[in-house]
């Protein structure tokens, strides 16, 4: 084990960096690359979500809200009424194809353009491959990627449209976010690796085609590590984890929040920052970065050095608690 943590230790020197993203570009040019667009948001409810519209409240946006929860949506709509922008929401359901078409095309109506779409819709579910039914898959699939893929495809042409006919060099951009574990695989996380997997595949293939017809628009995949939001209470799964040693109910869902440490304001601002200046993929939070480094250096044994990792933490921290308690 503590070859495999030296070695990782090692590797992630040259391959991790953990300077802060909001560095990398001045807050007043990020404002300005938002100011007098129009901006699309799902899951704008809550979290992520609900701190993207704020923040592109604040720089000037104009912003079309969708969630399927009515009261979340309303209650971020009225955070934005001291901002003199056009805000305008829908209950969505991002699952349902033919509904995002017509709010789609609401947006249009309803502000004249659009610049950005932001798929941040998403839901977790935990089970076992064997006791995952397939209406459970189903369910995590349905909003976690076609809900992206909706999404994306209702609102390219739009966007592509809405850049070629503006006269002052607006900017168009897709977000898409993926996940920590669209960059590796967990136990009792099949249907949400699968799905953000996708995610990440489905974008970066539509970056390179955007690139290749060099149309003004481009697509940023997020793959955001453990964020403050309510994914973990909203959560599905069965007692199907109980056969890999895993806890369900209550239990599962504190665990589950306890790895969601990271701001939502602060990763909502650096999911802007990455769009703006054209990032093809953006990591935030050091466990998300952490984790890339390591998949990147043992592609084919990433989960025993995770592993080594989780099992050497655990056994320092009793002696951290003992050191603690001798100073004292």
């Amino acid at each position: 084990m503590l070859n495999h943590v030296t070695a990782m230790a090692t590797s992630l020197r040259q391959h991790l960096p953990f300077s802060s993203n909001r560095t990398s570009l001045d807050d007043s040019n990020v404002e300005s690359y938002y100011r007098n667009h129009v901006a699309a948001i799902t899951g704008a409810g809550s979290g992520m979500g609900r701190e993207l519209a704020i923040h592109l409240a604040k720089m000037g946006c104009h912003v079309a809200l969708s969630d399927i929860n009515p009261e979340q949506l309303a209650a971020t709509k009225q955070l934005l009424t001291n901002y003199d922008i056009n805000v305008t929401m829908t209950v969505l359901d991002v699952s349902d194809n033919t509904a995002v078409e017509a709010w789609a095309d609401s947006v249009m109506s309803d502000h004249g353009k659009v610049n950005f779409i932001f798929n941040n819709a998403g839901v977790a579910l935990y089970s076992t491959v064997e006791g995952s039914s397939i209406s459970e898959l189903e369910w995590v699939t349905n909003i976690n990627f076609w809900g992206v893929v909706y999404g994306t495809k209702a609102f390219l042409p739009l966007i592509k449209n809405s850049v070629k006919q503006s006269q002052f060099g607006e900017h168009g951009h897709i977000i898409n976010i993926s996940s920590l574990f669209g960059l590796t695989a967990q136990p009792s996380q099949s249907a949400y690796n699968s799905s953000k997997f996708a995610v990440r595949g489905f974008t970066e293939s539509l970056r390179q085609e955007l690139n290749i017809q060099n149309c003004g628009v481009s697509a940023t995949c997020i793959h955001p590590g453990g964020i403050k939001t309510n994914i973990a209470n909203s959560a599905r799964g069965n007692e199907s984890i109980h056969d890999i040693g895993m806890s369900t109910g209550p239990k599962a869902i504190r665990s589950f929040n306890k790895f969601l440490k990271f701001d939502a304001n602060e990763a909502a601002w650096i999911i802007l920052q990455a769009a703006a200046t054209n990032q093809q993929r953006c990591l935030i939070g050091n466990d998300a970065k952490i984790v890339d480094a390591i998949q990147r250096v043992f592609p084919s044994h990433y989960s025993q050095v995770l592993n080594d990792f989780h099992q050497l933490s655990r056994k320092l921290k009793p002696r951290r608690h003992k050191k603690l308690k001798t100073v004292k």
